[in-house]
């Protein structure tokens, strides 16, 4: 039986709404649906449009709620969406508060191979049913075939009523299944079912659809934590020590298969004994757990390699004493700190900025650090190789402050490029030929522009040797606790730190005509801030836009703030630690800064912005 779905608006108005809506796929964690919801979005980017997704999972194997939200927008608005045009809704355990956040006239797919309780109805909601389990129960065996296919069937019927790109969508299949037929033709007999009933039984497409477009022409789909690792791969990164934590797991496993592809290489058989010897050029290593993880990252830097770890919150809680180390014996180390909801165990699998002062400060005893703020999976990219630059030139531990938002979404963003006459920055390293021209070799002396002394590394000649240590030393690199000469070197560790200004990401600004309003931010708040800037404008309120890239700041953050009758500060976690960060640092007035928190743990929106800041400024939106 055909149902021919009611047209609630205008054809202009249904016109606004081609590759412009979001749906929500309400699942159980553990039954597959990933890989489905997956697939609607990578068709989506593949027919030109910009798309988002975000995977909202538990930390639980199986059993628990989860979600996946797919936001559409023709014109490049991909924050998270809080209203949905179309909810599938598969999990019994949800389907009320699911039917609750469907926007006013949208549409609601569900199994019906059950009926729906009545009282969950809404007038102003279109329900779809579809039997999806009576059609994998008559046309797959075994069970948890019945339960995989399932997914691919709701996929099936979205692309009947999105007017999604059938080949498209085969193409995707096959680069998926190609080394399993059996695989690939369940995959494509499910998606087949879902699609034939949705056009036999619905009105397709809905007024909300899909067109082509060429906007993602020049863009990828990655995840932070992809582009994390082939940075590092780029960079020349050949060492890695770590322990395996969610959510910046991948990032290591990612580095890991990237350096069994290219950091592999023929070995000379008269020296390795052998013909056709292969060597491997890198060394990863899974330690027994944090501590030890950085203990191999600083082993390996002051060796002279380029080393990094990939961590999380709790990581960097145990990691600190070490840090400590490598900031005042002044060792090169890169941390990845993929960050995620705290405090303790917190919430492993939902996103958060809460390890900014963290990591700013971390260890005990007068310490700064070099923080990194990257916005998208190919920032990530980029701050990953000037990460090992900062760390080498200004010999300290570098902070690339991901988080789960960027590091285990996928993101569209412009292609990746690569200068193939990137030299690395090394920093101040003496060779042989160096210590053969000067008379003697102090460790910690000598400091040049930006109060970096020289170093030398295992290897170099007699001259160039010296006792590294953790306790009090004076420039000379000898035991010390005299107050002045401790003073001496601990105050030029924070002249360097401040010179690192200069060095790391500028600030990326936008100014607007006659805007007496700014608004600050960093890493994955960037999109929500950016589409919130122009929806206070159509307000008639002009807002200036700051994101922070790096941290020792830039003046022009201090400047930015001084500069606005009103300023917020936009930032995932309780304490508004950027906006501590700022007036600690640029001993800026608190007060001049208002804060705008969002830290439930789910990527920030643009609406929640433009809330906050009407709310403050007393206007109604």
């Amino acid at each position: 039986m055909t149902t021919t779905l009611p047209q609630r608006h205008e054809s202009e108005a249904a016109n606004s709404k081609v590759n412009n809506f979001a749906l929500k796929l309400a699942n159980v964690n553990g039954t597959g649906s990933a890989s489905a919801n997956s697939l609607l979005m990578q068709a989506i980017f593949r027919m030109g449009i910009p798309v988002s997704g975000k995977n909202l999972f538990p930390s639980n194997i199986q059993g628990l709620p989860t979600w996946y939200e797919i936001r559409v927008n023709k014109s490049g608005y991909t924050a998270r969406a809080l209203d949905y045009d179309l909810m599938v809704a598969m999990n019994s355990q949800t389907y009320a508060d699911d039917i609750a956040e469907v926007a006013s006239g949208g549409y609601l797919l569900y199994d019906s191979s059950w009926p729906l309780d009545t009282e969950l109805m809404r007038e102003d909601v279109t329900f779809l049913g579809v039997p999806l389990a009576k059609m994998c129960l008559e046309n797959f065996s075994s069970s948890r075939e019945r339960v995989l296919m399932k997914n691919v069937a709701y996929a099936g019927a979205l692309v009947g009523l999105l007017d999604l790109d059938l080949d498209v969508i085969a193409t995707l299949l096959t680069e998926s299944y190609s080394r399993n037929e059996k695989l690939l033709a369940s995959n494509q007999k499910a998606l087949r079912l879902g699609y034939d009933f949705a056009k036999e039984n619905f009105s397709c497409p809905l007024e909300f659809h899909v067109a082509p477009m060429n906007e993602t022409a020049h863009s990828i789909l990655i995840d932070g934590n992809t582009a994390s690792a082939l940075g590092c791969l780029y960079a020349g990164a050949t060492v890695a020590g770590w322990y395996p934590i969610t959510p910046a797991t991948a990032l290591m496993d990612n580095f890991t298969a990237l350096c069994a592809k290219y950091r592999r290489e023929p070995v000379d058989s008269v020296v390795a004994g052998a013909p056709d010897s292969i060597q491997n050029n890198y060394l990863i290593l899974q330690a027994e757990d944090e501590i030890a993880a950085i203990g191999m990252v600083l082993g390996a830097s002051w060796s002279g390699a380029r080393s990094f770890t990939s961590t999380s919150g709790p990581g960097i809680s145990l990691m600190s004493e070490l840090l400590g180390l490598a900031y005042y014996t002044e060792i090169p180390a890169v941390i990845f700190d993929v960050q995620r909801t705290g405090p303790s165990t917190g919430m492993p699998t939902r996103t958060q900025q809460a390890d900014i002062l963290l990591c700013a400060y971390a260890s005990h005893g007068d310490t700064k650090h070099i923080l990194l703020f990257p916005a998208n999976p190919h920032e990530c990219f980029e701050f990953a190789v000037a990460s090992f630059d900062l760390a080498e030139h200004y010999q300290t531990p570098v902070f690339v402050l991901s988080d789960l938002d960027i590091g285990m979404n996928d993101w569209v963003v412009p292609e990746l490029t690569w200068d193939d006459h990137f030299v690395p920055d090394r920093g101040r390293v003496l060779d042989d030929k160096d210590l053969s021209e000067i008379a003697e070799f102090f460790r910690y002396a000598n400091a040049d522009d930006d109060f970096v002394a020289a170093r030398t590394v295992p290897g170099s000649a007699e001259k160039g040797a010296y006792f590294i240590r953790g306790s009090g030393h004076d420039k000379f690199g000898k035991y010390t606790e005299a107050p002045a000469e401790y003073q001496e070197v601990v105050d030029r560790l924070k002249k360097k730190h401040a010179a690192a200004a200069h060095s790391v990401p500028a600030p990326i600004e936008i100014r607007r005509p006659g805007a007496t309003v700014g608004i600050i931010t960093l890493g994955s708040c960037d999109l929500a801030v950016r589409e919130a800037i122009d929806e206070l404008s159509a307000l008639g309120i002009e807002a200036d836009f700051l994101r922070v890239c790096g941290f020792p700041f830039a003046p022009s953050v201090r400047e930015f703030v001084e500069s606005h009758e009103h300023c917020f500060v936009v930032e995932q976690n309780r304490d508004g630690q950027l906006r501590s960060l700022i007036s600690l640092e640029t001993e800026v007035d608190i007060n001049q800064m208002h804060p705008v928190l969002h830290y439930g743990g789910f990527p920030l929106s643009a609406v929640q912005v433009v809330t906050a800041v009407t709310e403050k400024l007393e206007i109604r939106s």
